[in-house]
């Protein structure tokens, strides 16, 4: 008999708040599992789901779950998985919604995680980890060379990343140090520190209006192996936008003259230069399990991967899921909202 099952319901067109009610519990296909959800955190995609709606995200169908990062135990697997079974702790990119009790994830974007990280950690990594390793090794994008754990030999080239801070910067930043490239980075200065540890070996402040040049000159004698545009939400007065900075950058140096961008691409891009927006959700097979499979449990087990940006728990249960949302939208700087259940 499927358990019980109870979600944060999207039920109409931009609707708000999110209603808690039954939902049904959807078995795994072959290669899949199911998690009973013990944290979730929120991104900015999903306050923007729910308020823009089908203007901006067509493939809606109401009504609907929304949410992508969660963290808790497996209770079943698919047929054809043989890398986790039931009691296994695990976070992962829910496929089905991740606002709800028990999730359905793909058993190649789900990562086991030791007994020593606690879920309201863990469940910050997925989707930023995912946007992160996409933009970095998928082959039309930057085509970097996988990571590893223990890191990557040094290749000698250094990479940029703009927004270093952010959920997709702070994922980039380590995948990067483990696939062995040197990073340029850009955060606000309070993060500068924080961005340093997670392995950045430069930080420049991103709302700097020299900030663009800097980096530029900093590249001199070096080659760049292209950059990761994250960017913010807004770009503060008199700064550039991070798509045009690291257009700028990349076609102001030697080396990969790419950029892979989380958010807009500019209409017009410099000569040489080209870019691309990220899709996390269309990762392949090769990459999902260089990054899932291979490093990340063991980087995670060692200890040696930070689960970034720190979570800021806002509730316990599925009914704290709108404030959750309501809080990330204000804005929150190196920190990923949480609930927990």
């Amino acid at each position: 008999m499927a358990p019980s099952n109870s979600a944060a319901w999207l039920t109409s067109e931009k609707a708000t708040p999110l209603k808690v009610e039954t939902a049904p519990y959807q078995p795994p296909s072959s290669d899949e599992l199911v998690i009973r959800t013990h944290a979730l955190a929120i991104n900015p995609v999903d306050w923007a789901m729910q308020i823009m709606g089908n203007d901006f995200f067509p493939q809606l169908k109401y009504p609907c779950i929304l949410g992508h990062d969660v963290a808790g135990e497996v209770v079943e697997v698919g047929s054809s998985v043989i890398s986790f079974k039931p009691g296994d702790r695990v976070l992962a990119l829910a496929t089905n919604g991740g606002f709800q009790e028990y999730v359905v994830g793909s058993a190649n974007l789900t990562s086991a995680i030791p007994n020593s990280l606690v879920y309201d950690e863990a469940c910050v990594l997925p989707l930023g980890l995912s946007t992160a390793a996409y933009g970095l090794y998928m082959e039309e994008f930057l085509n970097l060379q996988h990571p590893t754990y223990p890191p990557q030999a040094k290749t000698g080239k250094t990479l940029v990343i703009w927004g270093a801070s952010t959920s997709v910067g702070c994922n980039a930043v380590q995948l990067a140090v483990a696939s062995g490239y040197e990073v340029f980075a850009t955060a606000g200065t309070k993060n500068f520190d924080f961005v340093k540890e997670l392995g950045a070996s430069e930080v420049w402040d991103y709302k700097s209006p020299t900030a663009t040049a800097d980096i530029i000159s900093a590249l001199k004698g070096k080659t760049c192996a292209g950059a990761l545009s994250v960017g913010h939400v807004s770009t503060p007065e008199g700064a550039v936008s991070a798509e045009d900075a690291c257009l700028e950058i990349v076609h102001q140096s030697q080396g990969h003259k790419f950029v892979a961008m989380a958010l807009r691409v500019p209409e017009k891009l410099p000569e040489g230069v080209m870019a691309k927006f990220i899709l996390a959700n269309e990762m392949d097979n090769e990459v999902r399990g260089a990054v899932y499979g291979n490093f990340l449990p063991k980087a995670l087990k060692e200890g040696k991967y930070v689960c970034a940006p720190e979570p800021m728990v806002v509730g316990k249960g599925l009914e704290s899921v709108q404030e959750a949302l309501d809080v990330q939208k204000k804005g929150v700087s190196a920190r990923k909202v949480v609930v927990t259940l």
